[in-house]
């Protein structure tokens, strides 16, 4: 096992992702992987001490989990100087979709990128098992790839066999944010959160609540016709 790839809970599948890539990448996205990402790429060896990884001292610790174009993590960054915010995504488009808005054409290599922004392109369970118990105060997982099959149902990021190594992260009274248009995805938060005793669950809301930035995805739903539900789950002391 690697260093970046610590043992995870028996029953848990090896990932929770499909693809890594969509369309071919341009020469400018991929001098955007080359060039910047390292630049906010938090390491293994960081991760056992967060906080100390930003370049600016930071009052608390928030990770996203697959944020799919960076509209939701960008707006926070920009909202919350104070906050060190990890960003986790596997896709390498996504990726290039918040690093094109951080950096103009020419200075992949030498642009002012945000002091208090690490990026981890890598499966965020991994991410959990380095972090030091507790150091979270906040973590988000907005519209996840529903994995509708029945078959896939062990991808879904809420998942029992995952439930203990989330809550091992987030500090006692840590806020849990989680969001989704899929009826199934829905059902299942629900009847997950209903058999743990890990997280307090509140009935989510029907409107996107105040201090939660949209995303594409939601705007998408929303277009179609779809009606997203919103959970803020405490973590239990």
């Amino acid at each position: 096992m690697t260093a970046d790839r610590p043992p995870l809970a028996e029953g848990i599948p090896d990932r929770l992702y499909g693809r890594r890539r969509g369309h071919p990448l341009r020469p400018r996205q991929q001098r955007l992987l080359d060039e910047t990402l390292p630049r906010l790429r938090l390491s293994p060896e960081q991760a056992a001490d967060p906080r100390a990884a930003f370049a600016t001292p930071v009052d608390a610790l928030w990770l996203e989990v697959g944020f799919g174009g960076g509209e939701h993590s960008l707006a926070q960054v920009a909202a919350h100087p104070g906050i060190g915010y990890i960003a986790s995504e596997v896709f390498e488009n996504g990726l290039c979709s918040l690093l094109t808005h951080l950096v103009p054409e020419g200075e992949e290599a030498t642009g002012a990128l945000p002091p208090h922004l690490r990026l981890w392109p890598q499966d965020a369970r991994h991410l959990l098992g380095l972090l030091p118990e507790g150091s979270l105060d906040r973590l988000f997982l907005l519209f996840p790839d529903p994995w509708p099959k029945a078959r896939h149902a062990k991808r879904r990021f809420v998942n029992p066999t995952l439930l203990p190594l989330v809550a091992r992260a987030l500090r006692p009274g840590a806020e849990w944010r989680i969001a989704s248009d899929d009826p199934t995805y829905q059902g299942w938060v629900a009847e997950v959160m209903a058999e743990q005793d890990l997280f307090e669950v509140p009935p989510p809301a029907t409107a996107r609540p105040e201090g939660w930035p949209g995303t594409r995805y939601e705007a998408k739903a929303l277009r179609e016709g779809r009606s997203p539900l919103y959970w803020s789950l405490t973590r239990r002391g």
